[in-house]
């Protein structure tokens, strides 16, 4: 019997204090008082909607992002636990991530939301140099990121993953090593680390600030990740690096094109089912982005969706899987697009013989089976390589 992919939850809070230059994720500036039991109440009854993709499936991980999730109280967290356990089965071993701010009214809280059952903290520190965090808009300081990281392992977290930026206007290679050095000095299991991009829709992109030039951008991007690797830490995805047995699971679902729901003011979602004749299907799904919108009893919260395509299933699923340094294995690509690595020949075929991409016997689970995945160069050139698969 056909088996689907695991399951996870994307809840998205949209509120933040102020809205960074730099962001261009769907986060709008806060009240003085948040509508929380309102919001909480839409969340649930947008649950509603997503109930039928489920098919009896448990949920492995849950990741609340915005915005800024810590602004919402502790209270309005245990309603919503408790309406998402009414509706879905919680499993044992779930992993439930909040994203989080430093300052010290989100840093109280952070023993109430351990309590509640939320067991990995992402805190966007950025940075901890207190110029470049002004110059990116952030209403923390370092003493501040710092003390704020304390008390999240003094709450009772030992999962906690920690966001930097590099390549931030004015930026010198000592600056970033410092920021990774401080990051270390709390042995946090995992990091989050990227380059500042200018996108649209931004302050920055209206503005553009000035980077470090292209050659300090790749000495920074080579010193952190040799001095990430001294320090123990796996570079398994573009962006991330995680102690052994750290890796954010609910990323890797994502990234192994596996299912989410998702509730919340422009959250996004991807689902999966098989039709009666055996056949798999997925589909894309957005929420309506304005909070005020999506607090309106008269809208619909989807604001749309798309089926992907059977033929576009392969490229979708390489698209994130490729940016594992492990890839993914053939089993799991062809059980999850429902695409044999056949059909896909021809484009293979030649992003190996350009040296982007590899297929290797990899020992897992007491199995050696082939798995598929970038090369060193397939992932220094990776939309070269994804544009292959078009």
């Amino acid at each position: 019997m056909p088996v689907l992919p695991p399951l996870s939850l994307y809840i998205h809070v949209p509120w933040c204090v102020r809205k960074c230059p730099y962001c261009d994720f769907n986060s709008h500036k806060a009240d003085d008082q948040i509508p929380e039991d309102d919001y909480v109440a839409a969340l649930l009854a947008d649950l509603q909607t997503e109930l039928p993709f489920v098919n009896g499936r448990s949920v492995q991980t849950i990741f609340i992002g915005g915005g800024t999730p810590s602004l919402m109280s502790a209270d309005g967290y245990q309603r919503l636990f408790d309406g998402l356990r009414q509706q879905l089965h919680f499993a044992e071993d779930i992993e439930i991530t909040l994203e989080a701010n430093p300052g010290t009214f989100e840093a109280e809280r952070f023993k109430a939301y351990r309590q509640l059952g939320i067991n990995r903290l992402s805190m966007g520190i950025q940075s901890f140099n207190d110029l470049h965090l002004q110059k990116l808009g952030r209403i923390h300081d370092s003493q501040q990121a710092q003390a704020a990281i304390r008390s999240a392992f003094e709450a009772g977290f030992d999962n906690i993953n920690i966001d930097l930026m590099h390549g931030l206007p004015g930026q010198s290679l000592a600056d970033a090593m410092y920021d990774i050095d401080t990051a270390l000095s709390f042995n946090t299991p995992h990091l989050s680390w990227y380059q500042l991009t200018i996108e649209p829709n931004t302050e920055f992109y209206k503005r553009p600030p000035i980077l470090p030039e292209d050659e300090t951008l790749w000495d920074i991007q080579e010193a952190g990740q040799k001095k990430l690797a001294e320090a123990g830490f796996q570079h398994y995805e573009i962006s991330a690096f995680a102690q052994p047995g750290k890796q954010a699971r609910h990323n890797l679902n994502y990234w192994r094109f596996g299912d989410y729901l998702c509730i919340g003011a422009g959250a996004h979602g991807k689902v999966s089912w098989y039709d009666d004749n055996g056949q798999l299907h997925s589909q894309r799904r957005w929420k309506t982005r304005a909070p005020k919108d999506y607090l309106n009893p008269d809208k619909q919260f989807l604001a749309g969706s798309d089926n992907i395509d059977a033929e576009d299933m392969g490229f979708e699923c390489l698209m994130n899987a490729l940016r594992l340094h492990e890839g993914m294995p053939v089993r799991m690509f062809e059980q999850r697009t429902g695409v044999t690595l056949a059909m896909v020949q021809e484009p293979v075929d030649k992003a190996i013989s350009m040296g982007l991409l590899e297929i290797a016997d990899v020992a897992q689970a007491d199995l050696n089976e082939p798995w598929i995945r970038a090369t060193e160069r397939g992932r220094l050139y990776l939309n070269e390589l994804l544009g292959l698969f078009l």
